[in-house]
């Protein structure tokens, strides 16, 4: 297959290029490299430019014989949408029908869309199923929830064949050390707590150990990069082989908790971590977990590299780099499978 990738120079989307590739596809990146970066894009050519230009768009369409769309390119730090919402508005969702109407000009019929478990708001029930109710509490997550809604009406009204994935928290690197995260701001938990033990920030900062889990911090369902990459993959299987259009969940089915993934990190790192808390933010539930069976009946996906040590190891040994610091050994992995009971 040829496959478009859209931001396919960000963390996610360079990962499952890596991944398309291995599998024999051939992967086509579209990225302004706003927030990208050019040397993550390694396994298809790049092509510079923003999903709101139509005419570069009908370019790549007339030039590579495009079979399906993955779908990333859309800016995803929820407290940036909450002071300014009009550029998640703009982005996300109007390049989104920007996207939407090219590909129906070139006749392609068949995207793989990044949503996000932002689109459930605070959760009424745990694990989080598909069918639960779809109320966002912030505009990242609104501005997911609409391209969903794009995606369904083109659907059915112009044939469009869809798979709308709603992940849960993308963590780790790749296992071979040639990707990994690279924000600005780095927002994403484990990362953080990374840098703390490294020495690149102050400390760890805790927010909320009041919350009604096990040790008073917040849970959340980590998910490998790696296993992410390859759950696109089975969804593009899954629509080529005529699969009906459809949500899914991806997650491990359990969590971890904030004081847990510095215990993991502290494992790792052979020293303890800085720390300090604080009250709650604004906005964050207590636990989000997904129920992610239906992904595992319907794509046959399973989840192989999600142990929290694993992912913790894969992300130390990425920041470590530059830092000059020995790698993980791997010698406390997890080695059984996440989610496999």
């Amino acid at each position: 297959m040829h496959v478009l990738i859209t931001g396919g120079a960000g963390y996610i989307g360079s990962h499952t290029a890596k991944i398309l590739s291995r599998a024999g596809s051939r992967a086509i990146v579209l990225d302004n490299l706003k927030r990208g970066h050019r040397d993550a894009v390694r396994w298809g050519p790049l092509v510079e430019a923003d999903i709101a230009d139509r005419s570069a768009l009908k370019e790549i369409f007339e030039k590579y014989p495009i079979d399906a769309v993955i779908h990333f390119a859309a800016f995803a730090y929820v407290g940036e949408s909450m002071q300014a919402p009009e550029l998640y508005f703009q982005n996300n969702v109007v390049n989104s029908l920007s996207l939407l109407e090219s590909m129906r000009a070139a006749g392609v019929r068949k995207i793989v869309f990044s949503s996000s478990c932002a689109t459930y708001g605070y959760p009424t029930e745990i694990p989080i199923r598909e069918e639960h109710a779809q109320q966002p509490v912030n505009p990242y997550g609104e501005s997911k929830l609409m391209v969903e809604r794009l995606l369904h009406w083109y659907g059915q009204i112009h044939g469009l064949a869809w798979v709308a994935l709603r992940y849960f928290n993308a963590a780790g690197a790749d296992p071979d050390g040639e990707l990994g995260e690279n924000h600005d701001p780095e927002t994403h938990l484990i990362p953080r707590t990374i840098l703390a033990a490294l020495g690149r920030v102050p400390c760890l900062q805790i927010f909320g150990t009041d919350y009604d889990t096990p040790d008073g911090t917040a849970i959340r369902d980590y998910l490998h990069v790696t296993d992410l990459g390859e759950a696109h993959l089975a969804a593009l299987k899954y629509l080529d082989s005529g699969g009906a259009s459809t949500p899914f969940n991806l997650g491990t089915g359990s969590g971890h908790s904030v004081r847990e993934v510095a215990a993991a990190v502290e494992r790792v790192a052979g020293r303890d971590l800085p720390y300090e808390e604080l009250p709650r933010r604004s906005g964050d539930p207590a636990s989000l977990i997904a129920d992610a069976s239906k992904a595992r009946r319907v794509l046959e996906w399973i989840p192989r590299h999600s142990s929290l040590d694993e992912i913790v190891r894969t992300s130390w040994n990425w920041l470590a780099k530059s830092a000059q610091v020995p790698a993980a050994s791997g010698a406390d992995q997890d080695t059984k499978e996440a989610g496999s009971e």
